[in-house]
């Protein structure tokens, strides 16, 4: 049995392994990528053999660096499908992957899982060449992979930003840049961004680039469409007012076989949930986050929470969050000393540093009011189950105003993915319908398993000869 447990070797959870490795424990990090990094510092393929060196691939490769030389042990490539606490209070992990283990056992519990992206449907995005900013980051860090051949880049926060400074910089064609901001939300943000200037001036650069190559780039603008029979063939491209609604008056057509398309990010919560953390909503953060301390202590014993899945705060920030769990999780343990107090006081401080930066990014993808009207009836919302605006809303006059009964009458969220890319569309759609606050609609319930898995995989092997079958029944 392992003293600690990390889920997820990103910036937050691989810091953590290290740190609790520092004081002496036994820990174990899993993660489900074949090397740590996760999605901000994604390892490249084995197929690239060779690769510009950037600043975030020099911080992911020492970041692995350390990983490989410490004593932790790892397992990648693998997922954890279920979580429990026992009566002793000991946490049991059920996994599947390339490991030989289908379980194992821990003192303490520390979630890293991050981030996913969050995109509100609009007309025509389930066709072929429409990917997440998050989805195309991946391709462009892990395989240097270009989405198409002339590409718009669509939604709000920094990542609309990020995503065309890499198609120019890995040699694409970008037709517009579409952004729900205006100018002036980004001087506000701009100005609390001040506290770290290299990185504001980072994104300066990417605004920078864009009028430098000519490619227009549409601020306070939304895709009102995404056009096509069978793949993507072009975008409407419409002005909004400053809370999302659509001018619709002012549309412009551009042609395109490929969109980049989101609306920042939402914490990863599923594991925290399972585990039975309390959580609360806080736009501010990102939505649905658990309820913590400073240091990652979740409302259940032994259960500690980092990184974005905690609150989206950044990457900056991400590396302390992990320090201060695993600290956390030391004292808990066995007690605290000079050093972790030290310790702790330091990283706190680093932190609070870099939050403000987070904080004023995540800002700018918060869900803007007029969204919802770009989600036409005849949207699907599901995309696992193929479930439309138009089946939850009559489920909703119906009188199912929770998740779970929305759920059980429609299917909306029983897909594949367990309802994270449909759960945001769907509360909103109930706030549009019920008036009620996301405090009041609430969560589905949290089940097992958190990623869809094989029964042959958690089942141990059976042979009929030996089960216990009953002879004919006389008559």
């Amino acid at each position: 049995m392992y003293d600690v447990i990390v889920i997820g070797a990103g910036p937050a959870g691989a810091n953590a392994a290290l740190t609790a490795e520092h004081y002496g424990l036994n820990v174990l990090l899993i993660d489900e990528g074949s090397d740590a990094g996760g999605q901000v510092w994604r390892v490249k393929s084995k197929s690239i053999l060779s690769a510009p060196v950037t600043e975030t691939s020099l911080k992911g490769d020492k970041l692995r660096q350390r990983v490989k030389s410490s004593e932790v042990d790892i397992l990648f490539e693998t997922r954890v499908w279920q979580i429990e606490q026992n009566e002793e209070h000991v946490w049991q992990l059920g996994l599947q992957g390339v490991c030989e283990r289908s379980s194992v056992s821990g003192k303490a519990l520390i979630i890293a899982t991050g981030a996913q992206e969050r995109v509100i449907p609009l007309n025509g995005w389930t066709l072929p060449g429409v990917y997440g900013l998050a989805g195309a980051t991946a391709l462009f860090k892990e395989h240097m992979i270009l989405p198409g051949k002339n590409t718009v880049v669509a939604g709000s926060g920094p990542l609309v930003f990020f995503v065309a400074s890499e198609i120019i910089r890995l040699g694409g064609t970008l037709s517009a840049v579409v952004t729900l901001n205006s100018r002036f939300e980004w001087l506000k943000a701009a100005a609390e961004m001040i506290s770290k200037p290299g990185l504001l001036w980072q994104g300066v650069k990417w605004v920078f680039k864009l009028h430098i190559k000519g490619i227009p780039l549409h601020w306070q603008s939304a895709l009102s469409s995404i056009n096509g029979n069978e793949y993507v063939q072009d975008v409407d491209i419409i002005k909004t007012t400053k809370y999302g609604y659509l001018k619709r008056k002012l549309n412009v057509l551009v042609e395109a076989d490929s969109v980049c398309l989101g609306h920042g990010l939402i914490p990863a919560i599923e594991a925290t949930r399972l585990a039975g953390a309390d959580h609360h909503y806080d736009e501010t953060l990102g939505g649905w986050v658990p309820t913590i301390d400073q240091c990652g202590r979740t409302t259940v014993k032994y259960l500690y929470a980092c990184g974005d899945n905690a609150g989206i705060l950044g990457v900056q920030a991400a590396p302390y969050r992990g320090e201060l769990s695993a600290i956390a999780a030391v004292e808990d343990l066995t007690g605290s000393t000079s050093e972790t107090i030290n310790h702790h006081n330091k990283a706190l401080k680093s932190l609070g540093e870099e939050a403000a930066f987070g904080i004023a990014a995540t800002a700018l993808t918060i869900p803007k009011n007029g969204l919802i009207e770009n989600i036409g009836k005849n949207v699907e919302v599901c995309r696992c189950e193929g479930i439309t605006r138009e089946e939850i809303e009559i489920e909703l006059i119906k009188g199912s105003v929770s998740p779970n009964s929305i759920k059980s009458g429609t299917r909306c969220g029983m897909g594949p993915c367990g309802g994270r890319f449909c759960s945001e569309s769907l509360a909103m759609i109930t706030e549009s319908i019920t008036n009620q606050s996301r405090e009041e609609i609430g969560l589905p319930t949290a089940r097992p398993p958190l990623r869809p898995v094989s029964m042959d995989e958690i089942s141990d092997e059976l042979d009929y000869d030996e089960l216990p079958i009953p002879g004919v029944s006389p008559l």
